[in-house]
């Protein structure tokens, strides 16, 4: 019993070895290139190898191969999807022309140069961009469980800001006539050295002014105005404390979101992106913000018989302005490529927000029922 004990624990230790050992493949200290060898087309002896995305298991090799040529070797998990390489001008995914790989459902491996001419795929422009690739000498691998891209590019010095991508599985391989890219499931962005083989990750161009601009946004238009809209119709019994609570936070909202305006004209100036029906939205938003300033110091009495027809302009452009508000932060999330977490923040506040107002909604109702 002893003798088969001990043999199940060590098949379970040797199976346990084989899955580590097909997912560790590649890695600076233990290389397959040596197998490879005979399917790159170019001398690899003296490659620098670096982990530039170790959380997805990319490895990139680089060497200067002559006065104005470098060779790479992309290695990363074969995840059904492609695998892209960028050099940007700017630290930037838009503007960048990349390498990218993948293996299609049936086997079959192709590689192609893409310039990133903006965000969405229809953007994404296949066998364009400014990388000149060196002829006959690309070839895409997959061995091991692992997919390498080698190619050599004809350049006095590659960008340092590089751009790695990963698509998604759940997406179909691009395919001719069109080769389109679907929208990458992860990017990172490094700024490497040539001659140690070493990278850190950057923050993509005015990252802090784009945080800037939605966070603004976002707790100005899309949070203080709706509270402050909700504090107006619920809590008027409170004698004349709502009022000015209702000002206080509405001017406040106004404010904040007026800074986030022009963070975001600031940063239209300095990025070339289509953003136009965001812009368009935002400005919708600020022109019924101050029709809504305009509006209350235009305010009617209480008692005289134009004040219905200020309530109503009142109460409607505040409902559109924060049905607009609203779609415009998420929709600047999405232009913004946030992850989900973001969308999942806001609409949970949103929700929450909606929740609350229909249970005073429902006291006011059962007021009015008793009145």
């Amino acid at each position: 019993m002893n003798i088969l004990s001990n043999l199940h624990v060590w098949l379970i230790l040797g199976c346990l070895h084989v899955i580590h050992s097909q997912t560790l493949q590649d890695s600076c200290t233990s290389s397959n290139l040596q197998n490879l060898n005979a399917q790159i087309l170019f001398d690899t002896s003296s490659l620098v190898c670096s982990h530039v995305w170790s959380s997805e298991g990319f490895v990139l090799r680089t060497a200067q191969a002559g006065p104005n040529l470098w060779s790479f070797v992309l290695s990363a998990p074969m995840m059904n999807s492609y695998v892209g390489m960028g050099f940007s001008p700017n630290g930037g995914m838009v503007g960048s022309t990349a390498i990218v790989g993948w293996v299609a459902g049936d086997g079959s491996a192709t590689m192609k140069r893409y310039l990133l001419g903006g965000k969405t795929p229809s953007q994404v422009l296949v066998d364009q961009g400014n990388l000149q690739v060196m002829p006959n000498t690309s070839s895409i691998i997959y061995f091991s469980s692992r997919m390498y891209l080698a190619f050599q590019l004809i350049t006095f010095q590659p960008s340092s800001r590089l751009v790695f991508a990963v698509g998604s599985s759940n997406n179909a391989a691009p395919y001719p006539p069109s080769y389109q890219l679907s929208i990458h499931r992860n990017q990172m962005v490094v700024e490497f050295n040539y001659d140690s083989g070493e990278g850190g990750e950057i923050s993509p161009p005015y990252s802090d002014l784009k945080r800037a601009h939605g966070l603004l946004n976002a707790i100005g238009w899309g949070a203080l105005i709706p509270i402050g809209a909700m504090i107006a119709r619920y809590f008027k019994d409170d004698k004349s404390s709502w009022f000015y609570a209702h000002v206080f936070i509405q001017l406040s909202g106004f404010f904040t979101g007026l800074a986030g305006i022009i963070t975001g004209i600031q940063l239209n100036s300095r990025i070339d992106v289509d953003v136009d029906k965001h812009k368009a939205i935002g400005l919708a938003v600020v022109t019924l913000g101050c029709l809504q300033i305009i509006g209350a110091l235009m305010r009617p009495k209480e008692k005289s018989k134009s004040r219905k027809y200020w309530n109503w302009y009142h109460h409607n452009i505040g409902r559109i302005l924060i049905i607009l508000a609203a779609f415009n932060v998420f929709y600047g999330i999405y232009l913004a490529n946030l992850e989900s977490e973001w969308n999942i923040t806001y609409g949970i506040f949103l929700g929450i927000l909606v929740l609350v107002a229909l249970s005073l909604e429902l006291r006011l109702l059962d007021k009015e029922d008793d009145c």
